[in-house]
């Protein structure tokens, strides 16, 4: 279930503890993936935008525990 709440524009997931877990592990494989794509990336500003990413998604990471 996703829902957003409207006072902070924030979604709001309810997950299953395997949901959660496979989230966990493709958000691990992504964000080691991006690492690699952000040393290989010459032109500034698509190495900035991958930064931004990564860092999205490292919150979201971050909020799922371990």
């Amino acid at each position: 279930m996703l829902s957003v709440d409207k006072e902070e524009n924030m979604p709001d997931m309810t997950l299953t503890d395997a949901q959660a877990q496979a989230l966990r592990e493709l958000l691990d494989r992504v964000l080691g993936d991006m690492s690699v794509q952000i040393a290989d990336t010459d032109l500034k500003s698509f190495r900035d935008d991958l930064k931004e990413q990564r860092d999205h998604l490292k919150s979201v990471r971050d909020q799922l525990g371990s």
